[in-house]
C-alpha cells in the first residue's frame, strides 16, 4: 500500500502554560477531501500552521508521501506539491484576475534565469486561462482582482492554489464570509476538481452545512485533542460532538 499524501503523528504545540495542540495524529489518504472542524479555541489553526511549517511543533513529525517534512519550510512545502489557501485572501487587488493566477504559478514553473529572459507569462497563460474557466470567471479575467466581490475573490483564491499542480491542498477556512451561492459554486468546483484530477484536499471550517456536503471523512478538535472521526454523518450524530460545539 502507497503512503498516505499526509500523516500526522502526535503533534505537540503550546504556547506558554497553554497546551494548544495534545499529541494529534491521523493520516490523509489519495484523494480524500478531509475536513477538519472543532469549536473556537479547540487548535485548528495552530495544527494547520504546524503541518505547514508556519509553526514549529514541540513535538512530532508531519510526513508527505512519505517524506518528513517536520523542519521544511512552507515555501519548500509548496515545491514538494502542498498547496495551500489561507483564511486571509491572498490574491493582489491590483492586478487581473488572470495575471494573479499566472503569479501563483510562476515560483514553480523554469529556472530563475528562465523567468528572467523568457516570457513575461512564464508560458502559463493557457494553463491560467483553463482554471479561470473551471471556475466559472471567464468574464472576469480582465478585471482588477480589489473590484470582485468576496466571494469571487476566495475563487480566484482558490484557483491561484490549484496553478502549480499540487497533490495536496490545505483549505483554510474556504466559506468564511461567502455567500450561499457563491458557496455552492466553490463546494462544486472542488468537488469536480477532485474527481477529476484526484487533488487531495483538507478543509479547516466553521461552516458546518459547507464541510458536511464537500467532505468525505471528518475530525473534530476539542482542547487540542481529537474527539471524533469519521464520516459525515457519523459525526452529525456524534453525541461527543454535539456536547463540544454546544458546550454541553
Amino acid at each position: 500500500m502507497s503512503a498516505p499524501v499526509l500523516s500526522v503523528r502526535n503533534i505537540e504545540k503550546s504556547f506558554g502554560g497553554i497546551q494548544a495542540v495534545r499529541g494529534v495524529s491521523f493520516d490523509v489518504h489519495k484523494g480524500e477531501i478531509l475536513g477538519l472542524i472543532g469549536p473556537n479555541g479547540s487548535g485548528k489553526s495552530t495544527l494547520f500552521n504546524c503541518i505547514l511549517g508556519q509553526l514549529a511543533p514541540d513535538a512530532g513529525e508531519v510526513h508527505v508521501t512519505g517524506r518528513n517534512v517536520s523542519k521544511m519550510r512552507a515555501s519548500d512545502l509548496n515545491k514538494l506539491g502542498v498547496g495551500r489557501t489561507f483564511q486571509q485572501l491572498s490574491v493582489f487587488p491590483k492586478m487581473t484576475v488572470l495575471d494573479n493566477i499566472i503569479l501563483a504559478g510562476q515560483e514553480h514553473h523554469g529556472t530563475m534565469l528562465s523567468r528572467l529572459f523568457g516570457p513575461s507569462d512564464a508560458g502559463l497563460t493557457q494553463q491560467a486561462e483553463q482554471l479561470i474557466s473551471f471556475f466559472r470567471l471567464t468574464h472576469l479575467r480582465d478585471t482588477l482582482a480589489g473590484s470582485l466581490s468576496y466571494g469571487q475573490q476566495k475563487l480566484v483564491d482558490a484557483a491561484m492554489a490549484l496553478m502549480a499542480g499540487p497533490s495536496l491542498v490545505l483549505l483554510d477556512e474556504p466559506a468564511g464570509g461567502v455567500n450561499l451561492t457563491m458557496l455552492a459554486n466553490l463546494k462544486e468546483r472542488l468537488v469536480t476538481y477532485n474527481a477529476e484530477h484526484g487533488t487531495t484536499f483538507v478543509v479547516i471550517e466553521h461552516n458546518m452545512e459547507f464541510v458536511m456536503s464537500l467532505c468525505t471523512r471528518i475530525i473534530v478538535l476539542a482542547e487540542g485533542h481529537i474527539i471524533a472521526e469519521g464520516k459525515p454523518e457519523e459525526i452529525r450524530a456524534n453525541q461527543t460532538v454535539i456536547d463540544a460545539y454546544l458546550g454541553g
